[in-house]
């Protein structure tokens, strides 16, 4: 049987890749991750999504310590979400080794329910400028995790490539266009749905869903071949 892990936010990204994950693969498997995060509705979000599309297993876990480390406008409510840039060239939204952690511990549960991928919606296209978003990052991180654990495992990415606008056409490729846009959570705010419209992370998600309607047929051809 072939069997996935999501890395799962119940964010727009997030909830593509399950959507599309539950339709290549015999089992899915979701797990998510409580680091303290300023919109952690998301988790409950997740959860109810979880339910809602029939996930072999779902698994939400503690990792508060990354909250402890890692100083970010999305771990400290006295650091407000702007689209600054730190003294790095970073956004203040940026959360450093989360991804290496997040695909870590997702990693070492695809060893432990006998998964061959684990699936994450990260994007080098179309994104709020994270280095642990880039493709060369996950290629590195899945030597490591095979190097570590001696057993074969991909990281897919199947958004990569995909400005937002496409991953709008995903959804909808999928079925899902209503469901991601009313039932999910990308606000930094913590706002299901449209979210709060003022936050770095809704301003990305209205500008591709206006670019999707605007023009379906354009950004569905362009998934041909790709998705």
């Amino acid at each position: 049987m072939k069997t996935a892990v999501v890395v799962f936010s119940g964010g727009q990204d997030s909830t593509t890749c399950l959507v599309k994950a539950l339709d290549e693969y015999d089992l899915v498997h979701a797990i998510t991750f409580d680091y303290g995060q300023r919109h952690k509705q998301e988790i409950q979000v997740a959860k109810d999504l979880c339910k809602r599309l029939g996930v072999a297993s779902h698994k939400v876990m503690d990792v508060g310590l990354l909250n402890q480390l890692a100083a970010s406008a999305l771990t400290r409510d006295q650091i407000p979400v702007s689209n600054d840039l730190m003294d790095n060239g970073l956004p203040n939204t940026f959360v450093p080794g989360r991804n290496i952690l997040f695909l870590t511990l997702a990693g070492i549960f695809a060893y432990q329910v006998g998964a061959e991928s684990v699936i994450t919606g990260v994007c080098e296209t179309d994104y709020s400028g994270y280095p642990d978003c880039r493709n060369s990052f996950v290629q590195k991180l899945e030597q490591a995790l095979v190097l570590g654990m001696d057993r074969e495992l991909s990281l897919e990415t199947p958004l990569m490539w995909l400005n937002k606008a496409e991953t709008w056409a995903l959804a909808d490729k999928y079925g899902a266009l209503d469901m991601v846009r009313t039932d999910t959570l990308t606000c930094y705010n913590g706002i299901v749905g449209d979210g709060c419209g003022e936050c770095p992370s809704c301003q990305l998600r209205s500008q591709g869903l206006a670019e999707y309607l605007a023009d379906k047929p354009k950004h569905q051809s362009a998934l041909q071949g790709r998705c």
